[in-house]
């Protein structure tokens, strides 16, 4: 019994409480998002702003010659300016969807930018082009937004053979894809080497965005031509 009496008594380390730990939890969880958002917030504008000068060179690069545009919104089968259709699609509370009519120097419409976007090999590629409908053709094409493969799909990005394409790309009867060497049409793409998926994500990009604005866009050239007569 002496010798239990004699023992040093032991101190109990004091255990964190889980309020504390939830509590620390909870406040390091806090303070991450409020950086995070702050972050996303104060980007958030930037990242718009170059996008839209990014998406407004690309109009006049697919455009050739256009020296001004017009952004023209798709209401009830037409194509109006903004003002006219913005009222109405707030009401219904349906998806804006624009075009950008371009102009010469002189004031005539030579043609509409169209963006549009279709699964590629890794992700969308999200791409504009230029259309005249007088010349039923594909008159310029530029990637916007894309995540190929280096050095392989990106090169539908920067490769001048491969844009060498859409100077004159017929749309009539259907854009179509082959492989390098055998077009002999001008309605055909003439596919990258080693990137033939992502040559064939373009293809289907414009042939599939045509299909559904081009019976649009030549009603709208027809009533612009007749007013100008």
């Amino acid at each position: 019994m002496e010798e239990e009496k004699n023992q040093p008594a032991q101190t109990a380390e004091p255990e964190t409480g889980s309020f504390r730990l939830i509590a620390t939890l909870g406040l390091a969880g806090f303070f991450s998002g409020l950086v995070l958002v702050s972050a996303f917030l104060y980007t958030r504008p930037i990242i718009e702003a170059n996008r839209a000068r990014a998406l407004q060179e690309a109009i006049f690069k697919v455009l050739p010659g256009c020296t001004g545009f017009q952004t023209l919104e798709l209401h009830n089968g037409q194509l109006v300016v903004p003002e006219e259709g913005a009222a109405e699609a707030q009401k219904s509370g349906e998806e804006v969807r624009q075009v950008y009519a371009g102009y010469s120097e002189d004031g005539q419409l030579i043609g509409f930018a169209i963006s549009a976007e279709e699964p590629g090999y890794q992700d969308l590629i999200v791409g504009i082009y230029g259309y005249d409908p007088g010349k039923k053709e594909i008159i310029g094409f530029e990637v916007l937004e894309s995540k190929e493969t280096p050095g392989l799909g990106d090169k539908i990005m920067k490769d001048p053979a491969f844009h060498a394409n859409f100077s004159a790309l017929s749309v009539e009867p259907a854009i179509s894809v082959v492989k390098k060497g055998e077009k002999n049409k001008n309605n055909q793409i003439e596919a990258i080497t080693g990137a033939t998926i992502s040559s064939k994500a373009v293809g289907r990009l414009l042939d599939k965005s045509m299909a559904e604005w081009r019976p649009v866009i030549d009603e709208h050239w027809k009533e612009f031509t007749k007013e100008e007569e």
